[in-house]
């Protein structure tokens, strides 16, 4: 590790405990001020769940994927390599895309419009407190190869 090397990209607050700390947030916000479509709405519910589950299959690719590369997945940890390949070939950011998923499919599939709406709130928190120091440590431990990457990969899709 260099001078300039960051020893981890992430602290507090750690990406999956801000996605889960959302969801709660929203599901207890919607208790005490219900923000739901009026009447039944089965759609609705169906295309939330099929999203949800969309999101579940991008987590565990990416997990997958890490596995196989014997790479770190903590953000709190230094990176132990750079993943260009499974779902990593479409976003630099598939698990963080994924939670923004998640989070707007049970905003759906929960009759939850908070959700919905704190989905976009966590994408920005997520590209403001993890992606943009992950994308320095990235720069800083890997150069002309995370370079390279960047230019391919869009950030999110």
């Amino acid at each position: 590790m260099s001078d300039t090397e960051p020893a981890a990209p992430n602290t507090l607050p750690l990406p999956p405990l801000l996605t889960i700390g959302v969801i709660l947030f929203g599901v207890a916000v919607n208790q005490v001020l219900p923000f739901r479509w009026d009447g039944e709405a089965n759609g609705v519910r169906i295309a939330g769940l099929v999203l949800g589950a969309i999101a579940i299959g991008i987590d565990v690719w990416a997990f997958a994927t890490f596995r196989r590369h014997r790479a770190n997945i903590l953000p709190h940890r230094a990176a132990t390599a750079l993943i260009t390949d499974g779902p990593f070939a479409y976003s630099r950011n598939p698990i963080y895309l994924a939670n923004v998923l998640l989070t707007a499919g049970l905003g759906l599939a929960l009759n939850n419009r908070w959700l919905l709406l704190l989905a976009v709130l966590l994408w920005f928190a997520l590209l403001d407190l993890a992606i943009k120091r992950e994308e320095e440590h990235m720069a800083a431990k890997f150069g002309e190869a995370w370079d390279a990457y960047t230019a391919k990969v869009r950030r999110w899709i």
